[in-house]
């Protein structure tokens, strides 16, 4: 395989990126909606919002929106998926204070519940959800439960936009469920453009978890369009749930095929595994990851320097040193004692882009779930939100965003963005 420059790579990669989505996207020029708050927030003391009002007034945006706003946030806060749930729930509260904070017309309470990423607790915390008032929903954060749930909101008529469920069947033939990450058709449609634009010698192998939509769905778009464009995908190895602690099959397999790039659309927790025992096999491929491995960085236990030049899709990198991403960053750590990852920007842009939203239906706090609903379906493709994850943020009627992943490599323990 014939390696470039590392940070031509990532730019080369990053414009691909750009083209595929049709939009300006990662967290460079990261921020909330077009006219963002910058009076200080509840969470943090001398913290300025993320936010960064584009108009300079530090006024809410234009519109007849009045009241206070239940939201509900549903995602794993315990169990092996907790670090994207809290990462998530956490960043949508910061913006839940940031708003409330600015004394305006629009205010929020925020109520999140367990759900262990598991569809039928997910069900659960969305009855009990309802049972709280709740008008529009944050969530779910893993696909798996988001499909059971925007299943029966879409009966109930309730609003609801996802951080970080990115698979298509969450949002397919549900108008009113739409989503702040970018789709899994999007996540491998990027990956083989960016490997067949930068790394076309590559011999390719593929990891995935066959149980499992979200790693499925992203495999399934990174094959087609590997073999559209011309790549040698030499082997393919696949695992579930409860086989996902030994891969010395798939990992052997692959180098015996003389792979030299490992392609992971998997979580972070597998992922660790495989890193380790590819180190202790002598086998040292490139790894290039989706979103679902942001997170392994701050695993307990885990030996970061396994992951040194590990590349991955991302919309949002904390090392970013555009004022929004810091002050955000300043802000989740001060709270939090811990550096923000995507899905915690992800949470973020969901709270905001519900407040643009609101703004632009000029909701009422006195409405009903199904009023508020219907209102929303009819601004959302009208709305652009410039957010932490991407820029001019725009949404579909079928609830796709329109954004761009960016590539990040992992050197010395962070992520790095292109120079």
């Amino acid at each position: 395989m014939k390696k470039k420059n590392l940070a031509a790579l990532l730019m080369a990669g990053a414009m691909c990126f750009s083209l595929l989505a049709g939009c300006s996207g990662g967290s460079e020029t990261g921020g909330t909606g077009t006219q963002d708050p910058e009076e200080p927030s509840q969470g943090a003391e001398a913290t300025q919002p993320a936010g960064d009002d584009q108009n300079g007034q530090g006024n809410e945006p234009a519109g007849t929106a009045s009241g206070t706003f239940k939201l509900g946030g549903i995602g794993p806060l315990t169990g092996e998926n907790a670090i994207y749930g809290n990462a998530a729930m956490n960043g949508a509260q910061i913006a839940v204070d940031e708003i409330n904070a600015l004394g305006g017309a629009i205010t929020f309470e925020f109520e999140k519940q367990d759900d262990e990423s598991d569809p039928e607790k997910a069900l659960n915390a969305y009855n009990t959800l309802l049972d709280h008032g709740m008008q529009v929903l944050v969530g779910t954060v893993t696909t798996g439960p988001c499909i059971t749930v925007s299943d029966q909101a879409f009966q109930d008529r309730v609003f609801a936009m996802t951080p970080s469920a990115s698979s298509t069947d969450v949002i397919s033939g549900k108008d009113n469920m739409f989503q702040v990450c970018f789709t899994d058709p999007n996540q491998g449609v990027g990956a083989a453009d960016y490997i067949s634009a930068n790394m076309p010698d590559a011999k390719v192998a593929i990891i995935y978890r066959n149980d499992d939509a979200y790693s499925q769905g992203i495999r399934d778009t990174f094959v087609s369009e590997a073999k559209a464009k011309g790549l040698e995908v030499v082997d393919e190895g696949t695992f579930t749930k409860d086989t996902q602690t030994d891969f010395s099959v798939q990992l052997t397999s692959a180098q015996n095929k003389g792979a030299d790039l490992i392609f992971l659309p998997i979580y972070y927790q597998p992922a660790s595994v495989i890193l380790a025992q590819a180190k202790a096999m002598d086998y040292n491929p490139t790894y290039f990851g989706v979103d679902g491995m942001d997170g392994i960085l701050t695993m307990e236990g885990f030996d970061t320097s396994l992951a040194e030049g590990v590349m991955l899709l991302t919309p949002f990198s904390a090392d970013a040193e555009d004022e929004r991403t810091q002050n955000f960053v300043k802000t989740y750590s001060d709270l939090y004692g811990e550096t923000p990852n995507q899905f915690a920007a992800d949470g973020y842009d969901v709270v905001y882009a519900i407040y643009e939203a609101l703004n632009a239906a000029g909701c009422t706090g006195g409405m009903s779930a199904e009023e508020i609903c219907e209102a929303l379906i009819a601004v959302m493709p009208t709305i652009s939100v410039d957010g932490l994850t991407g820029q001019g943020m725009t949404w579909q009627s079928t609830g796709e965003v329109s954004k761009a992943p960016m590539a990040v490599v992992i050197e010395n323990g962070v992520y790095v963005l292109p120079n």
